[in-house]
């Protein structure tokens, strides 16, 4: 059978562009069991409660629902259990003092397959506030209008 390659996607975090400012991304690889790895290869998993925190040096997904694999015997996962994310050293230091300043959470953005290996990609983000939101609505709308506007002129 021949690798994959290219990226595969699982599933997106759609809310968390509307929800949060995006400061950074990362991409980190997740410590997986295998009937883990099945459910997501029939493109089933939730990020809409997901978050990832730092915790004795080691960056843990929490809140990311993946099902359970319809064809898994007792050795099926839990279906919201934590998750290890795999980072470089370098990454994980410059996260842990980003995340402790106030405001500041890891996100998950999207989960994908890249060349056959389970990846999320981890967003540092800082909470929107509601007008901040009602702005960014209303900037969509205008720029919606706009493009309408000269659509109608052609």
């Amino acid at each position: 059978m021949a690798r994959e390659t290219g990226q595969k996607p699982i599933a997106r975090n759609r809310r968390a562009r509307h929800d949060y400012h995006i400061d950074e991304t990362y991409e980190a690889g997740l410590v997986l069991t295998g009937t883990e790895v099945k459910s997501l290869r029939q493109g089933r998993a939730s990020l809409v409660d997901g978050f990832a925190h730092v915790q004795d040096g080691e960056v843990w997904l929490e809140g990311v629902h993946i099902p359970e694999y319809s064809q898994g015997t007792w050795t099926n996962h839990a279906a919201r259990r934590s998750r290890k994310l795999l980072l470089h050293r370098e990454q994980i230091s410059r996260l842990i003092g980003k995340t402790n300043e106030p405001g500041r959470t890891l996100i998950p953005l999207s989960l994908y397959f890249s060349d056959g290996r389970a990846k999320v990609e981890l967003a540092l983000a800082r909470g929107k506030r509601e007008y901040d939101k009602r702005h960014d609505i209303a900037e969509r709308e205008a720029k919606r209008e706009m493009e309408r506007a000269l659509r109608r002129r052609r």
